[in-house]
This record gives C-alpha cells, structure tokens and sequence, in this order.
C-alpha cells in the first residue's frame, strides 16, 4: 500500500512542495550561484616542518588547520524537485511505502524546518562553520535518483542534478566539491553522464543506490559491469547511499525502515560486490559505504567463515571476502565512539572518513567531537579521517 499525504503536505522527499515555494527556492539558490560564481579558492598552506609520508600528506585550510572535509552530505536540487512534482515518486520510495503514519508525518513536520538547509546554501554554509567543517562534498538527496522513470527521462534528470551540484560547487569552489548521479536503470546512458560530469562538470565521483528498483548491483540483468568498468577507469568514488530497504514490510514501525533498513541494503550491497568479484575485477573504483559501511563493517567474521567452510561461498572470489571489505571506505557515521574506533581500528583510519548525513535529524552534528572522543585515536590518524583521506581520494586542491 502506498503513502497518501494531505494536500499541505510540504515534504521535498514526496516531491510535492507547493509550487511557489519551490519556485522560490529555486530562483534564490540560482540567483546566489550566481552572484558567487567568482569565490576565491582557500589558500594553499605551508608545509610542516616535519612531513608525514606522501600517502597521509594533512593539507591545510586558510588559518593554518589540517583541512576537514564532510563526506556525506546531501543537497536537494528545488529546480528538479519542482519538475519531477508530477512523477509520484514517492510510489517508488520504500522509505514511504514501508512506514506508519507517524513516521511519515514527522518526516513531514522535520522536513518544514529543514527544506531551507537541504536546498539553499548560506544557511549550510553557516552549519558548515558551526561544525568546524571546511568543505561539503556535496551529494543529491537519495531520492533525486529517478531510477523508476525510463531510461531517457532518468538520463535527463541525471543531468539536471549534476549541472545543480555543478552550480554549488561553483559558488563556493573553496567550500564545496560535488557528487553527481547516474541513470542506472540504463548502463550506456549511465556510463555516459559519468564522463559528462566528471570530465566536463568536475565532480569527484557519483552517488549510487543501493539496488536498481529492488535489483542487486550485480544483478545480470542490470548490465551494470560496463559502468563499474568505466568508473575503474576513471578511478573515481562511488559512494553507496541506501534508500531504505526494499522488502520492508516488517520495518513499518519506529522508523525501522531507516535505522535497521538503511545498514541492511548497505550490507547486502556491499557484501554482492565482494562475493560476486566486482571489487576484485575493478580495484581502482573508489567505493564508500555509508552510515559507517551498514552491519557488515562490524560482522565481517561470519562471511569469512562461510568462504571457508561452504564451496557455494567460494564460487567467484579466490580470497576470503574481509580481504575485499578492507579496500572499502566508510564514513564516520556510526553515532558512538567506541563503535567508530572499533571500525578504524579494523580496517585502519586511512580508509575512515568524516561524514554527518547533513541535513537530515539522523546526521551527526557534531562530528568532531564523536572523532575526538575515540579512544587512543593518534593526531595524525585523527587529521587523516577529519579530511587527509577525503582530499587524497577526491583530489582537492586547495
């Protein structure tokens, strides 16, 4: 059964704000691109007189401090959202279909308050600071994916997101650096607008779901192996960010649909990559799991043990799988600090980057505090997970 709103409904994710409200939006995000378009770039820093290894280089902002760059963000393009109006995506989001009235309406009553930080910038601008965060790699909301319409429609909108994540980062090039989508619903077309807005737009990479309308990444049908082999080539992130899980009819209540589903797409998207070779076949592409890379980056053991204890488990991959889950990263978002120091401790802290989910209730924000208080954190590791990582990966250039 699909979720019906009231006509005040103003939730951007159920892609019925009112007209004029987006339209708003819209004309001030534009107009403020704009009028910023010429922004200085942060200063270069000195070196230290004591230099880490080329691999854990700490670049530095303007006031002499090791750089810290939020990986997971979210922007929400208002031009698209008030295009798309007609679509009924919300029909499509397993975030909507599988919750309870009161779920949907405190998203609702969140998203009131929270609209004006997803789709304008001085007021990101303003957290970004309060946050001691220097630069946003700036992503679409999840449901800006428009996998459910056809392919040429899909690829149209893709493009409209990426050239409004272009226009972001273009009016504060020192505060900002952009996540683009794809058209996955068609591998040509998606392997198309990668070039297009990494080669021609400058973004650092893409952000993908988690499935493809309710199909695995690896899923034969998909033929998604001419994408994965295009972003190897580019060497670029690929940065998996669920929407909800998509049979969640037991996860109605308690916002279960995103505190247990989102770690659990995560999971079974990571866990298809490793055993069905694509991380092995594509070594290059950048992946970055978010919400601290679901369950599996904190049960990994269970699928070493089956790799070694079950042939079906050994079908495609030679080596047991954790070894694959350690060329993954992961954001910080793990909303403790002992859980967060046990993921940088297993799989090191230059594979751990800062993240908040900015700006949504679930984001951490305060993200430095959560690193600090990790336990025995060196201040060398703690500057690589605060932004060294995130600028190596990405190639910021200050």
């Amino acid at each position: 059964m699909f979720f019906t709103c009231s006509s005040s409904c103003s939730d951007p994710s159920h892609q019925h704000l009112s007209n004029d409200y987006a339209q708003m939006m819209a004309t001030k995000t534009t107009q403020k691109v704009a009028s910023n378009s010429q922004a200085a770039s942060l200063a270069k820093s000195k070196n230290s007189q004591k230099k880490l290894p080329a691999t854990q280089q700490i670049v530095k902002n303007s006031k002499g401090k090791h750089l810290v760059v939020d990986i997971h963000c979210h922007y929400l393009n208002p031009e698209v959202n008030a295009k798309t109006a007609h679509l009924n995506a919300p029909s499509y989001d397993p975030t909507v279909i599988y919750a309870n009235d009161l779920t949907n309406q405190t998203n609702i009553l969140q998203m009131k308050t929270r609209a004006p930080k997803l789709m304008g910038i001085e007021e990101r601008l303003q957290d970004m600071d309060k946050m001691g965060v220097d630069i946003q790699a700036v992503a679409p909301a999840p449901y800006h994916y428009f996998y459910f319409t056809d392919p040429e429609l899909g690829a149209s909108l893709a493009r409209d997101v990426n050239h409004g994540i272009a226009n972001v980062v273009a009016s504060h090039p020192d505060r900002f650096v952009g996540l683009g989508s794809v058209p996955l619903q068609n591998p040509k077309m998606a392997v198309k607008e990668l070039e297009y807005c990494v080669k021609k737009l400058g973004l650092k990479g893409v952000e993908i779901c988690t499935n493809v309308n309710g199909k695995n990444l690896t899923d034969p049908s998909l033929g998604l192996e001419k994408f994965f082999a295009k972003a190897n080539e580019l060497g670029i992130v690929v940065f998996m960010h669920p929407l909800g899980f998509t049979q969640g009819e037991r996860l109605s209540n308690h916002y279960f649909n995103n505190v247990i589903g989102n770690p659990l797409e995560t999971t079974i998207a990571v866990s298809h990559l490793i055993f069905d070779g694509v991380i092995a076949r594509y070594p290059k592409i950048k992946f970055l799991a978010a919400h601290g890379g679901g369950f599996l980056a904190h049960y990994w053991a269970r699928m070493d043990h089956a790799w070694g204890a079950r042939k079906d488990c050994r079908t495609v991959i030679k080596k047991k799988p954790s070894s694959y889950l350690e060329k993954i990263y992961f954001d910080t978002i793990t909303h403790d600090p002992e859980m967060l120091g046990n993921l940088v401790n297993r799989f090191g802290a230059n594979h751990v980057m800062l993240g908040t989910d900015y700006p949504y209730d679930m984001a951490d924000d305060h993200p430095l505090k959560t690193i600090k208080a990790v336990k025995g954190l060196s201040t060398s590791d703690r500057q690589l997970i605060e932004g060294g990582n995130a600028v190596k990966l990405m190639k910021i250039k200050i």
